[in-house]
Order: C-alpha cells, then structure tokens, then sequence
C-alpha cells in the first residue's frame, strides 16, 4: 500500500533521471553550435518565358486541341488554339492563355491548358464567364466547366522537347503488285452415259 505523499514506484526512476539531467546542465556554458557552409547560388540567365521552358517549344508556338460539347445537340466541336488566341463559336467564347504537357521521359504523363470560358446567355446580353482556370486531359474531374449547356475539355498540347524523338514517318506507300493471270478454265468432265 502506498502513503500519499510518496511517488509511485513506476515514477522514481523517471524522477532520478530527471536530477541527473538537471545536474549535468553546464551553466553559462553556450550550446554547440555547427556551421553549415551555403551553396553557392546557381544563376541562370532568364530571356523571359523561352528561357524557362528549357528549350522546349516557345509558348506562343504551341497548339492546343480543345473539345467543345453542347450537351442539348449532343453536337461536339474540335478548336484548335494558339496561347493568347479566342474563338467565338456561337455564344460560346473560349480563350487559351497556355497549354503544356509533361515531357516524355517524365512520369506521369499530363496534358493541361488554362482556359477561359465565356458565355452569352443571350443574344444581347453580355457575355458571362463561367470558367477560368487549368484544365487536365488525364484528371478531367481535378477542374471541371460548370455549365448545364456546354463542356469544354482537353485534348492534347502540341509542343517539342529537345532531345525528343521525332515521331515516326508515315512509310511511303508500297506500290500495289501487278494483277496476276487468272487461271485458264478446266474444262469439265464429260457426262456419264444413262444407265437403264
């Protein structure tokens, strides 16, 4: 039984080590310190956008392929794009103002543009934007056109990377064999005499 007063006796070797502790403090004494020497800062020439893209395709030069749904019609439309381009197709209004894609020795593999979406609800009104933002190929859900009429979505960016494989050449088409003679009939056999 224990007397209240005294510690526990799963506490005393806690208590005991917290005195040796406090008398191994060295008073005055200021705590070690290490000296880490800094790296040197890396310094790279910046001829503005160009230059960050590491000599992949300029962003003015790339293309990008959206898809356009109108989900009354079920009428969908392929727009090609150029970053700072806008098309008007009916009281829709899509503008690009950059599309990317990871390059290929890179996982995983993304495709994204930023978009704005403008629509005009009707013929004399002002146009209302109900988009702006990234849209990705592969995680079409991670930002989505919220809209009950149209979708937009993306489909590809196309850009070059140096030290990219070009792709493949279409082969050249085989020129087609000459038609072979068809064979010479067989003639048939003679028919066999009636037996009564």
């Amino acid at each position: 039984m224990r007397r209240w007063g005294a510690p526990a006796p799963g506490y005393a070797g806690l208590i005991a080590a917290l005195a040796l502790l406090g008398a191994c403090d060295k008073a005055g004494d200021e705590p070690d310190t290490v000296e880490v020497p800094l790296a040197k800062p890396v310094v790279v020439a910046s001829n503005g956008p160009a230059a960050q893209d590491a000599g992949a395709t300029p962003m003015e030069e790339r293309i990008a392929r959206l898809g356009l749904l109108n989900k009354r019609n079920n009428v969908s439309e392929e727009i090609e794009l150029k970053p700072g381009e806008a098309r008007d197709i009916g009281p829709v209004t899509i503008r690009l103002s950059a599309c990317e894609r990871t390059a290929p020795w890179e996982l995983p593999q993304e495709v994204g543009a930023f978009v704005q979406v403008d629509i005009r609800e009707n013929a004399g009104a002002a146009p209302v934007r109900v988009f702006s933002g990234w849209l990705f190929r592969e995680s079409p859900s991670l930002n989505v056109v919220e809209h009950p009429i149209y979708d937009v979505w993306v489909k590809d960016c196309t850009m070059a990377f140096p030290g990219e494989a070009a792709p493949p050449a279409s082969p050249a088409p085989r020129p087609s064999p000459a038609p072979r003679p068809s064979p010479a009939p067989r003639p048939s056999p003679a028919p066999e005499p009636a037996t009564r």
